[in-house]
């Protein structure tokens, strides 16, 4: 193999690895907190879609999270038998489920809120640089987008 393809499948050149790692790791660190409320980190961040905007789409939340249907909706059902959420149909399209906060899931976000500010502690990055990395993270996100 040339000089090109040995260095092209270095490790320490792929950016692939530490958004990978980091991910993992993220998750990682959110679930002692959230076993206090019996949550997976998928289910969290569903949640935290609908604390956003209440009364959305399974296909918005899948857009958002950039899941599909398949992973989904036991995540789904499993929010609604822990009473954090109901889904319904929606009124002018019967195939089209809606999902909404329950009043437990609005109590949660009173709660849970304390976790955030845990997590960021432990990331080591100020405030300039958190929002550097998210826009950079959001730009490599829509460039997948624009293959789709």
């Amino acid at each position: 193999m040339n000089n090109y393809g040995d260095e092209i499948l270095k490790l320490s050149n792929q950016i692939c690895f530490p958004l990978y790692a980091t991910g993992k790791e993220i998750v990682r660190r959110y679930q002692p907190y959230l076993e206090k409320y019996d949550l997976t980190y998928t289910q969290y961040i569903v949640l935290m879609v609908l604390w956003e905007k209440d009364h959305v789409s399974v296909k918005e939340i899948g857009s958002h999270l950039y899941l599909d249907s398949g992973t989904l909706t036991p995540l789904l059902n499993k929010l609604i038998k822990k009473g954090y959420i109901r889904k319904e149909k929606a009124p002018r399209d019967e195939r089209e489920l809606i999902i909404s906060l329950t009043k437990e899931g609005e109590e949660l976000k009173k709660e849970i809120i304390e976790v955030p500010p845990k997590i960021a502690k432990k990331v080591k990055l100020n405030q300039e640089e958190a929002k550097m990395l998210y826009t950079l993270l959001y730009k490599v996100l829509d460039g997948f987008k624009e293959d789709e």
